[in-house]
């Protein structure tokens, strides 16, 4: 068929001829073929809060996206956009609407006119309605409740917007060509998945019968730069003294578990950690679905895979963890423990692997540690209370607790150290902690970072590695 430029040439002359481009493909004994489409999302349905053509409100406005869509899936030839660049590809296919919307006759302005290009170029390219939120750096997570309610997290906020799908079939679509990119499947057999975007960024998806109300579509985002340590000092998620003391415990090869909710910056705070790890270093990361953006050159990143259709060639995280300490690795660094795999990772982390990192969901340190013991125990392992918590107290050193305030911001709430067994008892000690003093008329939460005072066991280990921390970084009354 030629390049995108040679058939809008044709497309154009046929327009003055007054005929159809579909004519001028071949044609079966009944019914003429039709040229290749684009398997696209339709038009996004408008917002009806205000009814004007610029909110996207207007039934005009709406009609006439739909109409345009449509008409220009019928002429677009896959072949020939497959050899155009993105740039390249956007201003061929602007040309094209800009020709449709004359073909029409739409009596819409110079701004309107704009706003419809630039809506069926991201339903033909991108991720239709979602394209001016994943633009926008300040969001942090998408959230669509059904095709009608899409809500984003802006510095900790959460608000709804005005942006809408047309309807379920038009939600599925999306969710479809998100996860279809990284090799995975979304259907009535298998309704729920995890993805993620070209940027690293999350995505899980859940859809009927197993959703309700319609598909779900959660989408968890990560700065384009990631964020780097003194990012998390200037936001007061920690201290100065106390990010200095993390880099220490990395460099020295503590073995670490970050803990936290849902959303409270476990994997931001991991991966940020995993930068002070040495670039000499081999490491091996294993995630059900890659988010980790570690800087190093000497990385090998590995993600679990479901099962297909036939419920066949499933690799579990456990699988990988147990490979993994056959590839020589420095380093393993895990994206969460939550089944079976984490005996085998207290295992690595006990025979020799220092330095690990991983995440897990508890709401403190104590807690996370009966999360350990509860994983163990329900990977079918069946071991002695006290020897396995012995195996954890011997294997993990220190816990970092992380949580989300009830104002959206984020806090290193514990650095607590594990310092071994009395009796039964997993002992522990506080190295800094976080104390809430009040929350302010608008809803910020107060609050100061401390330390205990007391010094960790690791202090000569850092000390015998050449780092030197700073001098009182444990006094509780040094103001930081």
């Amino acid at each position: 068929m030629g390049t995108l430029k040679d058939q809008i040439a044709r497309w154009n002359l046929s327009l003055k001829r007054g005929a159809d481009f579909s004519s001028s493909a071949p044609e079966t004994a009944d019914v003429p073929e039709k040229a290749p489409v684009v398997q696209a999302p339709v038009a996004s349905v408008p917002v009806a809060a205000k009814k004007n053509k610029e909110s996207n409100g207007d039934p005009d406005y709406y009609s006439a996206k739909t109409k345009l869509h449509q008409k220009l899936l019928t002429r677009i030839d896959l072949n020939s956009i497959e050899s155009l660049d993105a740039d390249q590809l956007r201003n061929e296919l602007g040309m094209l609407l800009t020709r449709l919307i004359e073909e029409e006759a739409l009596p819409l302005n110079h701004q309107e006119r704009s706003k419809l290009v630039t809506d069926l170029k991201n339903e033909i390219l991108g991720l239709g309605p979602l394209e001016p939120l994943l633009a926008d750096p300040d969001i942090s997570e998408i959230m669509v409740n059904g095709y009608q309610n899409v809500y984003v997290e802006k510095k900790g906020c959460i608000s709804l917007t005005d942006i809408r799908f047309s309807d379920d079939a038009h939600l599925m679509k999306i969710i479809d060509k998100i996860v279809s990119h990284v090799g995975r499947r979304i259907d009535e057999s298998s309704p729920m998945v995890d993805a993620r975007l070209p940027d690293g960024s999350r995505v899980n998806a859940i859809i009927p019968p197993l959703a309700l109300d319609g598909p779900a579509l959660t989408i968890r985002r990560f700065a384009v730069v990631p964020l780097q340590m003194h990012d998390l000092i200037e936001k007061k998620t920690l201290t100065p003294t106390m990010a200095e003391l993390l880099s220490a415990l990395v460099k020295v090869k503590c073995n670490i578990i970050i803990s936290g909710g849902t959303g409270s910056g476990k994997t931001t705070l991991l991966n940020i950690l995993s930068g002070y790890i040495p670039y000499n270093e081999r490491i091996i990361t294993i995630e059900d679905t890659a988010e980790l953006q570690l800087q190093q050159d000497h990385v090998i990143r590995l993600e679990t895979r479901p099962p297909n259709i036939e419920n066949k060639g499933e690799v579990t995280m456990r699988a990988l963890v147990k490979n993994s300490l056959r590839m020589r690795p420095d380093r393993i660094v895990l994206g969460e423990v939550r089944s079976s795999e984490v005996i085998d990772m207290l295992q690595a982390m006990n025979t020799g692997h220092d330095g690990s990192l991983t995440t897990i969901h508890a709401n403190s340190p104590r807690d996370a540690i009966a999360r350990l013991e509860n994983l163990v125990g329900l990977g079918g392992i069946n071991l002695p209370s006290k020897a396995l918590r012995q195996l954890i107290a011997s294997s993990v050193q220190f816990i970092i607790q992380v949580s989300r305030l009830s104002d959206g911001t984020r806090k290193i709430t514990h650095i607590q150290e594990i310092i071994g067994m009395e009796g039964d008892v997993i002992t522990t000690q506080d190295i800094f902690f976080f104390q809430r003093t009040g929350t302010n008329s608008d809803g910020s939460v107060q609050g100061v970072f401390k330390a205990t005072g007391v010094r960790p066991r690791v202090y000569e280990k850092i000390r015998t590695f050449g780092l030197n921390l700073s001098e009182g970084i444990f006094d509780p009354d040094s103001k930081d």
